[in-house]
């Protein structure tokens, strides 16, 4: 059909996404010329530390981002309790040292939920590798295997738990920015394809960007059945080392090189199961030269330390949730989140630190420039992230709707939209749309103004592994950013080396303007952000 040349000419006018920059020209100045993101970095990172799920260190951490979010003037700063998560788990003192046959100081961590050395405990060293990897199947048999093969063997020993293996080449930097051939890449959809997923047989690479990239075209559901079956295999080992008397687990990882170590749990978090035999991680070079005597014949003894608390019984997790309530729609919501918990190997600062250091800027931004929203502005904190998305999903069960019923709450229909924040310090590059079609034009419009930064990319793909998953999971919309990936898989995810000298300011400043612009056009929008139709059970 022909349609007169008037009507035409206002039809990009029609389609076109309102965007008010003098609002974006007062957030990029007060994001960029009065910026606090940083000071929230350091006092979450240098004075308080990792913040393991339900720690100690966590709560502490908490109290603080409160008390600072009420002194912007945000309403009702709290702590909204979900669960039970399972042990409170802290370090108070650890050492590592090879005293046979010769000295040497070892770098080491301990892993979470380890229990304690009973004091310091010098025991020889025994090397029984197993190989348990992703597939629930393999790691079974393989278990099996050792259990057999290793009985009666294990008591009194430090045990080498891990393959000696050579060092990979350091062939590719650290340090990464996306180029423009790799985002135009990105933007392209994929090619259309059905996936059989077998998770008894899945092929996971053990580079650990192709092991994420990998997971994330896994879907949410399956990657939780796949850890659960894991993780039973995982306190299936624990429970015959316990009972085999070990004295210790030391192991090592591709990841842990050049005086780097990556630390995350030795085994189950909850209290039903019992805490991991004493487990400390090593970087591979001194692995190897552990293997290497053992192969020479060598007595090789290890004098190991591990003072853990844990508490007895499940303990529950918290979220903090605070808000700017809304001048018109109220009852409706825009709801910003960045996982709160971290590991503890470093003190969390690109995992996920820069996360939640930007969405609280966010939130002073848009209180501090007092800008008048129709809609509540709401920033979740979320615990639990680490260990599968808990805090998130356990206030989207609460709040808006069961993924599993498909039952949604009255605050459902009044949701609008929710942007996250996960992955590391890189700056914002564009978004996935997790295959939500209706929000490129919307995104491809908040985006414009900040071409100049470096954001421009809209891309269809799904993106996995953080919190945004829990609202999606009940048809809302839910959003993470593309960022640059910087050294965060490289380098500091889940090791000794999160700290904050690795965080780039710039970056942050950049992310922190651009989410607090998309906060207050979705919040001034005169409709919900559009959305997809609930998922299939």
């Amino acid at each position: 059909m022909r349609l007169p040349t008037l009507l035409l000419a206002t039809l990009p006018l029609i389609a076109q996404e309102k965007v008010d920059l003098q609002v974006i020209q007062q957030i990029k100045q007060e994001a960029f010329a009065n910026s606090k993101v940083m000071e929230h970095v350091r006092w979450l990172t240098d004075v308080y530390g990792p913040r393991l799920t339900a720690s100690p260190e966590y709560d502490r951490a908490a109290i603080w981002a409160m008390g600072r979010m009420r002194e912007w003037g945000l309403a009702e700063p709290h702590l909204e309790k979900w669960g039970p998560f399972g042990r409170s788990w802290t370090v108070e003192q650890y050492s590592a040292e090879m005293v046979k046959p010769s000295y040497a100081q070892l770098t080491a961590r301990p892993l979470a939920w380890s229990g304690s050395t009973p004091g310091p405990v010098t025991a020889p060293v025994l090397l029984a590798p197993l190989t348990m990897g992703y597939s629930p199947k393999k790691a079974s048999d393989s278990l099996a295997k050792f259990m057999t093969t290793q009985k009666g063997k294990l008591k009194g020993k430090i045990v080498l738990l891990s393959e000696a293996a050579p060092v990979p080449d350091q062939v590719k930097a650290q340090f990464q920015r996306f180029s423009d051939s790799e985002l135009a890449a990105m933007a392209q959809a994929p090619i259309p394809s059905v996936q059989a997923i077998d998770l008894n047989n899945l092929d996971v690479p053990e580079d650990p960007e192709k092991m994420l990239q990998f997971f994330m075209n896994v879907p949410n559901a399956v990657l939780d059945k796949l850890f659960e079956q894991v993780e039973e295999v995982a306190n299936r080992r624990n429970r015959f080392l316990l009972e085999e008397g070990v004295a210790a687990v030391v192991t090592t990882d591709a990841r842990s090189v050049t005086g780097t170590v990556f630390a995350e749990a030795a085994g189950s978090h909850r209290a039903k199961e019992p805490l991991a035999p004493p487990s400390f991680v090593v970087t591979r070079e001194q692995y190897n030269r552990l293997a290497r005597l053992l192969e020479l014949k060598q007595v090789v003894e290890l004098r190991l330390n591990l003072k853990a608390i844990a508490s007895e019984k499940d303990v529950d997790g918290t979220n903090v949730v605070a808000e700017i309530t809304g001048a018109s729609k109220p009852n409706e919501v825009v709801m910003i989140g960045a996982h709160f918990d971290t590991w503890h190997a470093g003190t969390g600062a690109t995992d996920n630190t820069t996360g939640v250091a930007v969405m609280m800027e966010v939130m002073r931004i848009l209180r501090a420039l007092n800008l008048k929203m129709d809609r509540t502005v709401r920033i979740g904190l979320w615990g639990g992230e680490e260990q599968g998305l808990f805090g998130s999903k356990a206030y989207v069960k609460e709040h808006l709707g069961d993924p599993e019923t498909r039952k949604v709450k009255p605050g459902h229909a009044r949701f609008s939209v929710y942007f996250n924040h996960d992955n590391g310090s890189g700056k914002i590059r564009g978004v996935y749309l997790q295959e939500n079609d209706a929000a490129r034009p919307v995104f491809e419009a908040w985006l414009a103004p900040f071409h100049d930064l470096g954001a421009k990319t809209v891309t269809i793909r799904n993106t996995s592994g953080t919190d945004h998953l829990s609202f999606d999971a009940v048809g809302l919309p839910g959003f993470q950013f593309i960022q640059d990936p910087l050294s965060y898989m490289t380098l500091t995810h889940h090791s000794d080396m999160d700290t904050l000298d690795h965080v780039e300011p710039g970056d942050l400043m950049q992310a922190s303007a651009i989410i607090a612009s998309m906060v207050y056009h979705a919040a001034t929008r005169p409709e919900l952000f559009p959305r997809k139709p609930m998922p299939r059970p």
